[in-house]
């Protein structure tokens, strides 16, 4: 199975909602596969179908696999202990790049994945992405399971029933909900959502700890004691981090923020200005951000 290739990419900015801003480098749904009979339930039993089985899915593309050596998707789910049985809460998916591995890995295992989105309601664009994603995974349950969907934004309500979920994942959106001033309720309601012993795992852009932190974050980054002291808030105990998805070449002071570099690749502001002597090829040979990867528990009472 094959992502069908060259549909345009969306965002996921809700427009014309105030207080919830866009996902600029998290694209919306991508295409749908074609039509396939290599599904995890024919090439490997339950018991052995592996995240580096997904990893290797005919359904990935070749942008997909290209950004593994960025992400590390199965040394990072193996950090946050994800496991084939389990429910698992998948924050603002995007495109969908984590979930054509946890999909597949927890469908062949017996476990649940729920996606959630910014609420319809909110903004067109929002319903129609959502859309979008759901189609392109409905005709294929054989392969990605029945995904669950479930709504996170600033005026959402719970993310699920109390302490009935596993894991919560995020990857690369903190950022955007400290833009609309809502992150605290994010870290609140998986607080909620989670089984008491529950992990919550976090990936973001890195700030360095000697750059300021603007409360907004325009720049995309985030100080890691930044997202622990919103996660210690909430009621979680920090339980570990990894530099699996470090990048020592990223300083993080880039013209355009953490867009300069791939898989954005921004050259211009919103107004078409280039810096003088901006040379795209510097910020290519950085690769992708340097990332913090947290892990965090709801406490067993």
């Amino acid at each position: 199975m094959r992502w069908i290739l060259g549909a345009s990419l969306l965002t996921l900015a809700a427009a014309g909602c105030s207080n919830d801003t866009g996902v600029e480098d998290t694209p919306a749904a991508p295409p749908p596969p074609a039509e396939t009979s290599d599904t995890p339930s024919e090439t490997a039993d339950a018991a052995g179908f592996t995240i580096a089985d997904a990893m290797a899915g005919s359904w990935r593309t070749e942008g997909e696999i290209a950004r593994d050596q960025y992400r590390h998707p199965a040394e990072t789910l193996e950090f946050f202990d994800v496991a084939g049985d389990e429910t698992v809460i998948e924050i603002w998916p995007g495109g969908g790049w984590y979930t054509n591995l946890l999909a597949p890995y927890l469908h062949a295992n017996g476990g649940q994945l729920i996606a959630a989105w910014v609420s319809p309601e909110r903004s067109e664009r929002a319903a129609s992405s959502l859309e979008a994603f759901k189609a392109n995974y409905a005709e294929f349950p054989d392969t990605f399971g029945e995904i669950q969907y479930t709504t996170y934004d600033s005026e959402s309500g719970p993310l699920g029933e109390p302490e009935s979920v596993d894991t919560v994942l995020t990857f690369r959106n903190v950022h955007n909900w400290m833009g609309g001033d809502y992150a605290d309720k994010f870290f609140s309601d998986a607080y909620a959502v989670l089984k008491p012993g529950g992990v919550l795992g976090v990936v973001e852009h890195r700030l360095p700890s000697s750059a300021e932190q603007d409360p907004s974050a325009p720049t995309g980054y985030v100080h890691e004691d930044y997202v622990k002291a919103l996660a210690e808030a909430a009621g979680f105990e920090f339980e570990a981090s990894s530099e699996i998805n470090a990048n020592p070449a990223d300083t993080a002071d880039h013209p355009f923020g953490v867009w300069t570099l791939p898989p954005v690749s921004r050259t211009a502001d919103r107004d078409g200005n280039t810096p003088e002597g901006f040379d795209p090829a510097v910020y290519a040979a950085i690769g992708e951000s340097d990332r913090m990867t947290l892990k965090f528990v709801k406490p067993v009472e």
